[in-house]
């Protein structure tokens, strides 16, 4: 079959994307309505007004799911109704948390919490929606990895465990479902200016010598993840399964 442009459109298909609040969970939801998709927003609250307002103003469609990933055990039970109503074509475990503190001082409950968010509620809703996926014989995962999928990094060593899991469930998953129609992916961003990179941000020395290793010489954006993100969750990638694709202006390659 010859290419088209329509193999980047997601017109028909249903998308779930977790975390979609903010930076780049709502960056990707928006742009994933813009290719045509009906968006399903996965937050804790209902907090996701400036993500609603900003598919509206592009004329894209959406629902709430109001689902709390720190509680892992809940997770299945909660996403049933939301199975019952919807066959999802494509899902983007993005939803992350950090806590930042040396290791020896690191609190047990604050490794469990963002183990449980970043990596162990990826693995439930992967499972449960890919269930889905496999028996249909078609299906889009898109994981939300790290340059800390590839790197040890300072003072977040959950963060780094968590997110060096997301790259190889990412893999696991492809080997598995690749042969039924299921293409599972991951996107890295490198230093990406959201909430959770803040405090690096208002670090001056950090600051500037993460600037000077990024030969593109600025610190991404939210929307700089969205062409990877429309490109993973199309037909487009139908042969691309199990690839972890760094988007980091330049980072890895130095």
């Amino acid at each position: 079959m010859a290419f088209n442009m329509d193999f980047f459109s997601l017109k028909g298909k249903t998308a779930l994307v977790t975390g979609a609040r903010t930076g780049i969970g709502q960056a990707i939801s928006v742009g994933l309505a813009a290719a045509g998709a009906h968006v399903l927003l996965l937050g804790h609250r209902d907090n996701l007004g400036e993500t609603k307002a900003k598919i509206d103003d592009i004329g894209g469609t959406y629902e709430t799911i109001l689902i709390d990933l720190s509680d892992v055990s809940s997770i299945r039970e909660q996403l049933k109704p939301v199975l019952e109503k919807h066959s999802i074509d494509i899902l983007v475990n993005n939803a992350g948390v950090i806590h930042r503190e040396p290791a020896v001082d690191y609190k047990e409950q604050e490794w469990l919490r963002v183990m449980d968010v970043n990596i162990n509620s990826v693995f439930v809703l992967s499972q449960e929606i890919g269930r889905g996926m496999v028996e249909r014989g078609f299906g889009k995962i898109v994981n939300i990895a790290s340059l800390l999928s590839f790197q040890g990094g300072l003072f977040v060593p959950a963060y780094t465990a968590s997110k060096h899991a997301v790259a190889g469930l990412t893999k696991a998953l492809a080997n598995e479902w690749a042969g039924q129609g299921v293409q599972v992916n991951a996107i890295a961003p490198g230093y990406i200016e959201t909430n959770n990179t803040e405090a690096i941000r208002n670090d001056k020395n950090r600051n500037e010598t993460i600037l000077d290793r990024i030969p593109a010489g600025r610190w991404g954006e939210s929307d700089d993840l969205v062409g990877a993100a429309v490109f993973l969750a199309s037909k487009a990638s139908d042969y691309v399964s199990g690839h972890v694709l760094v988007v980091d202006g330049g980072w890895m390659g130095r």
